[in-house]
This record gives C-alpha cells, sequence and structure tokens, in this order.
C-alpha cells in the first residue's frame, strides 16, 4: 500500500501561553503513575525473594545457576510480551482501558505468585509443575508491567502541556524507584527479625502478596480519570478531546492545541515507518542502552552484590535500602532539571557517571577488593543512572513519535527493551561465575557507547510541543 502524507498547511507554533490547571494535570499524572509505582513495585519484589525462591524450588531439583537466572528473571518474558501487545491495546482499547487492564494483571498475578500451589499442587511439593506455575504467574504480572511501561509515559505525554512535559513523565520513573524503595521496605520489614528458615517458606510469599494493595488502589482511581485528548481526537470523538484540552490548557490554548493535532491525525500513514526509520532506530537504541549499562543487575541481584562484599544477610537488605534511598533522591534532580537543562546534557552526564562507576567496581573486582568504596561506587553508578537514563530515557520515548505511529513505535522500542532487559539480567549469574571483572567493566564500556550514540544521534526536545518534534521527522 502507498504511503500518503499530507502535506496540508502547516502550523506555526503558538505564542499563545497556556493557563495550565496545575491541580487537574497533576492529579491526572499521579494516578497514571501508580503503573510505574507497580512496575517498579512488581519487578524488584523479586530481590527480597529471590534466595528464598531460590531455596525453595530451584535447588530442591537440582537445577543450575541457568535456571535459576531464568527464573527470577522470568517476569521479563511477560515484560516483552506486554510491550508488544501494548501498541495493540492502545490504539484498540485506548490509553485508559489497557492500563486498567495492566491493573488486573498485576493483581492477579500477586495472588498468584504468593500461592502457586493453588489448585493444582499440595502446599510444600516441590515438583517443575510448581516451578513452572510460579513462572506463569510472574510472566502473568510482567505482561502488566510491559503494558504500564508503555502505556503510562504515553498517558502522561499525550495530557501533559509542553512546558512541562519532561517533569510530568520523569515523574513516571519516579514512581518507579519509588515503588522500588517500598517494596524494599516491606522486604525488610517481612524479614526482620525472622528466620531464615521462615522467610524461605512463608515470608516471600508476603513479599508477593503485598502488591495486590497498590494493584487495586490503581484500578479502582482508574475509573476517575479521562481518556487522552490525543487517542480521543484520533477516534473522532473531538468534543471529548477538547473538553479536556481546555480543562488542562484554557480555552485559547485549547484551541490551538486540538487544531495541531488534527493536521497530524488527518494524515494517511500505511507504515510505521512513514516518518522514516531513523526516528524508529533512535527509539530502539535509547531502549536497548537503558539496559545494556546493567542497571537492573544492580536493582534485581542488590542483595546478593552487597553479600558478595562480605555484608551480613540482614544488613544486605538495610543497604539496598540505603542504595533505595538514593535512587529517590537523584531522581527528583532530573524531575527539576529536565525542562531546564533539556534531555541530552542529562543523558550525557549519567552516561559518564556509569561509566566511571562500573569501571572502578570492575577494577575492584579483578583485584578482589571488597570494601567501602565498592558501595560508593556502586552509589556513583546507581545515582547517574537515575538522575538521566532511567527517567530521561521514558521521556523521550514517550515524546520522539508523531500521533499517528505512537502506539506503534512505542510498543516496539518497549518490546525490544524489555528483551535486552531479560538478556542482561537473566546472564548475569552465569557471566559473574565466568569473571566479575569483565561482566562489569562490559556494563562500562556500553555506558560509554551509549554516551557517544546520544551525542551523534538523539534530538533536544526541550520545550516542544509533541506535534512540534513530529516536524523534525517530517524534515
Amino acid at each position: 500500500m502507498a504511503v500518503i502524507i499530507n502535506s496540508g498547511p502547516k502550523f506555526t507554533p503558538s505564542k499563545t501561553k497556556a493557563k495550565i490547571n496545575m491541580v487537574y494535570v497533576t492529579v491526572l499524572t499521579l494516578v497514571a503513575t501508580l503503573g510505574g509505582l507497580l512496575f517498579g513495585y512488581d519487578t524488584a519484589v523479586i530481590s527480597g525473594a529471590e534466595r528464598s525462591v531460590e531455596e525453595y524450588m530451584i535447588k530442591p531439583l537440582g537445577l543450575s545457576s541457568l535456571a535459576h537466572g531464568a527464573t527470577i528473571s522470568s517476569a521479563l518474558i511477560g515484560c516483552i510480551m506486554g510491550g508488544a501487545v501494548s501498541g495493540f491495546f492502545s490504539s484498540r482499547l485506548g490509553r485508559k482501558k489497557s492500563l486498567m487492564l495492566a491493573a488486573f494483571l498485576f493483581f492477579i498475578s500477586a495472588l498468584g505468585s504468593a500461592y502457586p500451589e493453588f489448585l493444582f499442587f499440595e502446599k510444600g511439593e516441590h515438583s517443575m509443575g510448581l516451578l513452572l506455575a510460579f513462572n506463569f504467574y510472574r510472566i502473568l504480572g510482567g505482561i502488566g508491567v510491559g503494558l504500564a511501561s508503555a502505556v503510562c509515559p504515553m498517558y502522561i505525554g499525550e495530557i501533559a502541556p509542553a512546558e512541562i512535559r519532561g517533569r510530568l513523565v520523569s515523574l513516571n520513573q519516579f514512581a518507579i524507584i519509588f515503588g522500588m524503595l517500598v517494596v524494599y521496605f516491606v522486604n525488610w520489614g517481612i524479614a526482620d527479625g525472622q528466620t531464615i528458615e521462615w522467610i524461605n517458606e512463608i515470608g516471600w510469599r508476603y513479599m508477593f502478596l503485598s502488591l495486590t494493595i497498590p494493584a487495586g488502589l490503581f484500578g479502582l482511581l482508574l475509573f476517575l480519570v479521562p481518556e487522552t485528548p490525543r487517542y480521543l481526537t484520533i477516534v473522532l470523538k473531538d468534543d471529548e478531546a477538547l473538553k479536556i484540552l481546555t480543562k488542562i490548557n484554557g480555552a485559547e490554548r485549547a484551541k490551538e492545541i486540538f487544531a495541531e493535532i488534527k493536521e497530524t491525525v488527518e494524515q494517511k500513514k500505511s507504515s510505521i515507518f512513514s516518518f522514516g526509520k531513523k526516528v524508529i532506530i533512535i527509539g530502539i537504541l535509547l531502549s536497548v542502552f537503558q539496559q545494556f549499562v546493567g542497571i537492573n543487575v544492580a536493582l534485581y541481584y542488590a542483595p546478593r552484590i552487597f553479600e558478595s562484599m562480605g555484608v551480613a544477610k540482614d544488613a544486605s537488605m538495610m543497604q539496598t535500602v540505603v542504595m533505595g534511598l538514593i535512587n529517590v533522591v537523584f531522581t527528583v534532580i532530573a524531575i527539576f532539571t529536565v525542562d531546564k537543562w533539556g534531555r541530552k546534557p542529562l543523558l550525557i552526564i549519567g552516561s559518564v557517571g556509569m561509566a566511571i562507576g562500573m569501571f572502578a567496581i570492575s577494577i575492584m573486582s579483578y583485584y578482589g577488593i571488597i570494601g567501602i568504596w565498592t558501595l560508593v561506587f556502586i552509589i556513583v553508578y546507581t545515582a547517574s543512572f537515575m538522575m538521566s537514563w532511567g527517567p530521561i530515557c521514558w521521556v523521550l520515548i514517550s515524546e520522539i513519535f508523531p500521533n499517528k505511529i505512537r502506539g506503534g513505535a512505542i510498543a516496539i522500542a518497549v518490546a525490544i527493551q524489555w528483551a535486552a532487559n531479560y538478556l542482561i539480567s537473566s546472564t548475569y549469574p552465569f557471566m559473574m561465575e565466568f569473571s566479575g571483572a569483565f561482566t562489569y567493566g562490559f556494563y562500562g564500556v556500553m555506558s560509554l557507547v551509549s554516551l557517544f550514540f546520544v551525542w551523534k544521534m538523539v534530538p533536544e526536545t526541550k520545550g516542544k510541543s509533541l506535534e512540534e518534534i513530529e516536524g523534525i521527522w517530517k524534515k
């Protein structure tokens, strides 16, 4: 089918100042970011339970470290699936109903992961069937994470005024990190004062079950928020779209934004590459580098990493909480600077910091140095990520794709991001058996490569409307 692009009248970026209803847009953003909180909560809950899952399900079957890594990372298979289908659901059901589906999947996954014996197995039974059931429920939650990871920033990006879009989408990353921090506290609270035997038999179940509370709240609150105006315009619900735009931006600016949206969505396109391949390639590489720098190794295996430094198990849980607090602080720094400094400077600074952290850890691993400096450089690494690639990657993915291809393009980028995440996370135990110095050195090299990628290929989008950004790819 031929690709037809309506070259119609070009809009001129408006100088009309939006009368932003900050209370309303903040409420919508906070509800959407609960999906981000669940994203972080679900992916990090395994950090407290992974040793118990190994003792309860892996070791009794005599399985290898590869099976352990695959089980701990099994939710990522669902994340790949959820990311891949997010474009279909966000385009067919809409952004809001897609998030409702994600909330339902989170809830069911939490129940099933906590009690995988449900219906088919006896409690205390150690079998391959039970292990597969546990992985099934984790994959189900992963599908919810994949949906939320694509649709939450898409929802926020489509309701946010251009002047504060970077800040609002970055709040989703804050929610992800906050969700991780919350579950670190929850895991620590469940394990605190308990015997290892109790944790390995019962405690890990409570860790997964705790996810039902934020999942239920997210599902209920979604009934109170509207669909995004850009999706409503695509499905020809113009009156509803204009009403929401007016409530967010004021009447005069809303009419101008609506006219810009109408111009872009009325263009006829038949391919994801309607605006060229470069924008898709940039989106994919942003996703790949966000994972290849190794961040989720630090997040998923944090207690084990600290234990490998000679820290006691209880203390390693506490140091994981400290790392979570630092992650929150540096994500806040990104929120307050992304719309002032721009996207590219933050990404470049973050790449430099991550490279320094990982190369230092690699050198210390090679020489067998274990001590406070190892913790310091892990913090340097994670802090650099949290003020840059963590939030800014999601900001760019939510805004660089044109309106008509946004759902499908984000689906591709997010699915590949989760595939890269799975590859890096599941191979970590095996790589560490081979060489810790090589493993951390690889993540350091990827940090440097990500720097050159941003410098050469990624455009600056600070302060531009989604429709103005679309103009970059038309040129």
